[in-house]
């Protein structure tokens, strides 16, 4: 098959040969290569739609970081003299807890009725802790936060005194 075309084009040559392209078209081909390739104009439009682009990201960006400043809002960042009280009574609090837990042993059933008291406080604390950052009114929700630390405070003061009261109670009528 391919020898037929080879055959058919060395017969046929003298035939293809008589055909040239004009002077004209080899003018304007030169003309084509010599010329600079014009740039197409950058449309208007396309600007504009990659900087709506980039604004829209760089917002949702900026919402998005506001977000997350707004969880991370602490009592300090609302009032430094009430974050100092709710670390003073958050100290107090561990240090009177410990105590607490050195007694458990002696009286479980005391002990799991207190930490029940305790563990309501905690669960009212953490619901104030996250209401904050949201709250129209912040001070407010810090006070109720320190005043909540407070009460836990007392709290953890009367149980040790209950359970030293039973204590000297058990040695005396032991005695």
């Amino acid at each position: 098959m391919n020898n037929r075309l080879e055959t058919f084009v060395k017969d046929n040559r003298k035939a293809f040969d008589i055909m040239e392209p004009s002077e004209g078209l080899w003018a304007k081909i030169e003309l084509g290569l010599d010329a600079k390739k014009k740039k197409k104009p950058v449309k208007l439009y396309l600007w504009m739609s990659a900087a709506a682009a980039i604004v829209v990201v760089f917002g949702l960006v900026w919402l998005y970081a506001g977000r997350l400043q707004n969880k991370d809002l602490e009592i300090a960042d609302v009032s430094a003299s009430y974050a100092k009280k709710e670390v003073h009574f958050a100290g107090l609090i561990t240090e009177k807890r410990d105590s607490l837990a050195i007694f458990a042993s002696a009286n479980p059933e005391l002990y799991k009725k207190f930490t029940a008291d305790l563990r309501k406080l905690d669960e009212d604390y953490e619901r104030l802790k996250a209401e904050l950052p949201t709250s129209p009114n912040q001070t407010f929700v810090v006070k109720a936060m320190v005043k909540n630390r407070e009460i836990q405070l007392q709290l953890l003061k009367q149980q040790l005194l209950i359970i030293n009261q039973v204590d000297d109670y058990k040695r005396v009528n032991q005695i």
